[in-house]
């Protein structure tokens, strides 16, 4: 690993200043100051880390700098078909010179399973309600639909063109972190920007067509032996697959994104479940709430994050004792919330 020399032109102590004040200034200064920089987000990427990488690789392209786009794991089949997906690469790790590296849509280092980033100037740009300040630069909007509306702002007061390839990127995060614009920080503004994508050249019908309808057959079979889990008790309801389903259902990994929103779409359910048992015993959970119920806050007492309305952890196994604990959390918080009723 060969570590970042100094920066003559990177007076750091400046850059904090100013990011206190105006986070959102003090990067724009370290891109132009700098040349190369390093992109990446969170493992299992998402359709927000993936658009926001994309859309940040361009306008780096724009300014005339150089960008490495990495990621731990493979893009999921269905943003493959973004303008440059093809430019992200799946690593173990990074080294090499880069003025930077940028984390986008990660709440830690350690959500990137990228080894050798303690080695670099880190710039954290997120919008979860548990985003921490763990960089040298921290830009967190909790108001923001996505980290690609915040890249959208960036790009704007870079007086970079937001070109269709760009907003097709930037499109997708905000209808992937919205739900569908059904859940998040959703506001007028949040429509207005995705008229204006739509409007640089976003193509929303082409966009929510490789999204939502066009999932393998590996999926829908996998959806059907979670259906055949599903329980539900008063407001809440859960569902989960084994690692004996995955392997009969030959399903990936991608393939388990939306299946919480099954149970979540009962009439009467304020929160749900999802849970998945790993190949290392470990059972990976996404939470899911209506709005009543805090998701987010849950997923962070158990070591994970997110959105109010959509989050994720992991907790160890077996698949009965990690859905006994992940219960008894949200039996809690859904009769703290005033809003259990069992049903007869």
């Amino acid at each position: 690993m060969s570590l970042l020399p100094h920066n003559p032109e990177r007076d750091e102590a400046v850059l904090a200043a100013q990011a206190a004040a105006d986070p959102m200034a003090a990067i724009l200064r370290l891109l132009n100051e700098g040349e190369r920089f390093l992109v990446c987000s969170h493992s299992r990427p998402d359709g927000d880390a993936v658009g926001s990488m994309l859309a940040f690789g361009m306008l780096l392209e724009q300014m005339g700098k150089r960008a490495g786009l990495v990621t731990a794991d493979r893009i999921p089949g269905i943003y493959r078909n973004l303008p440059g997906a093809g430019a992200i690469q799946t690593v173990l790790g990074v080294h090499g010179h880069y003025d930077a590296a940028i984390l986008l849509e990660c709440d830690s280092i350690e959500r990137t399973r990228l080894h050798g980033l303690e080695a670099y100037y880190l710039v954290n740009i997120d919008h979860h309600i548990t985003g921490h300040a763990y960089a040298q630069l921290n830009w967190i909007d909790h108001g923001a639909a996505s980290t690609g509306e915040l890249v959208y702002r960036l790009a704007k007061a870079a007086g970079t063109r937001v070109t269709p390839e760009m907003a097709a990127c930037l499109y997708t995060t905000v209808l992937t972190d919205t739900g569908a614009f059904c859940y998040g920080a959703l506001s007028a503004s949040t429509f207005a920007l995705a008229r204006e994508l739509v409007m640089a050249g976003a193509d929303p019908i082409a966009i929510a067509q490789d999204i939502y309808f066009s999932a393998p057959e590996s999926k829908a079979l996998l959806l059907g032996a979670a259906l055949s889990n599903l329980h539900r008790q008063g407001r809440l309801a859960w569902l989960w697959v084994t690692q004996q389903d995955m392997a009969r259902t030959r399903a990936a990994e991608e393939d388990c994104e939306g299946i919480v929103n099954f149970a979540l779409g009962i009439a009467g359910v304020e929160a749900a479940v999802f849970l998945r048992e790993l190949p290392e015993g470990q059972i990976r959970l996404s939470l899911r709430g209506k709005g009543r119920v805090n998701v987010a806050a849950i997923a962070e007492k158990l070591g994970g994050g997110g959105h109010e309305n959509a989050a994720g952890c992991t907790l160890d196994g077996p698949l009965s004792c990690a859905l006994d604990e992940i219960l008894a959390e949200l039996h809690g918080a859904v009769t703290q919330a005033g809003t259990e009723t069992l049903l007869p």
